[in-house]
């Protein structure tokens, strides 16, 4: 099983194309991951987290429909088997623990850094999920 990370992005699509090809030559199944940033840590009142629960469901869905349903039909329409999953949390973490989950043996994902001063105080979602990942990591340019 392996695990792309999508994220609309040129680097993104080059990962996904990368990771088709693979599940395609090794007849593995592909699981194509869109992850929202989403930060547990936020003091709300009770009606603010029944709206933030509300909204997070409401972009889960948009994601799927618009986002990873129609690139796991395409992947499919090319014999690919493969699953969508959107989900909120830290992008390198919750890939992680999707790879965990899932039983994957190779996460690849675009080499997409933040910019400026943010990608130096935080790094890059590739470089840290290298970091803390137990399976491959493939970074595709």
């Amino acid at each position: 099983v392996f695990l792309v990370g999508v994220d609309c992005s040129d680097c993104g699509t080059r990962a996904l194309e990368y990771a088709a090809e693979r599940a395609k030559l090794q007849d593995a199944k592909l699981l194509v991951a869109h992850v929202i940033e989403w930060s547990p840590f936020q003091f709300s009142t009770v009606q603010e987290n029944e709206e933030r629960h509300k909204r997070r469901e409401e972009e889960i869905a948009r994601a799927h429909s618009e986002i990873v349903d129609p690139i796991v039909a395409s992947l499919q329409a090319r014999g690919i088997d493969a699953e969508g999953l959107v989900r909120h949390g830290h992008v390198a973490e919750t890939l992680d623990d999707l790879a965990k989950e899932y039983k994957v043996t190779n996460i690849m994902l675009g080499r997409l850094g933040a910019s400026g001063l943010r990608r130096h105080l935080f790094g890059t979602v590739s470089s840290t999920l290298v970091q803390i990942a137990e399976v491959p990591v493939t970074v595709v340019p």
